[in-house]
């Protein structure tokens, strides 16, 4: 991808992909490959700083014999998502104004 992917944008992104139901590192980080060519270990200390956060929490669970980390979000967590959300369409409005030629003078 030609566009790269910011601080907020890879929360926001974790987010909704978390908001959409229990997800674990590597189920994350293939969603995120589909805009992003960032490496996995780049997504670990952003969950990290997430949780910390308190917007995300963490449980093990079993899967084929090992244990499986899953991110759960919060309600903190969907407060944020929502948040970033907002903002999201904000942006994404005055950038397909000023590409399809709108002056931005609203």
């Amino acid at each position: 991808m030609t566009f790269t992917l910011n601080t907020p944008m890879f929360d926001f992104l974790v987010l909704s992909i978390i908001a959409e139901g229990d997800a674990y590192g590597y189920q994350i980080s293939q969603i995120i490959k589909r805009v992003s060519d960032t490496k996995d270990s780049a997504l670990y200390p952003i969950l990290k700083k997430l949780q910390e956060n308190g917007y995300v929490d963490t449980y093990d669970q079993q899967f084929q014999g090992r244990n499986r980390k899953y991110y759960k979000i919060t309600q903190s967590g969907k407060i944020r998502q929502e948040h970033l959300k907002k903002e999201w369409k904000e942006y994404i409005t005055i950038i397909d104004d000023i590409v399809n030629g709108g002056m931005g003078n609203d």
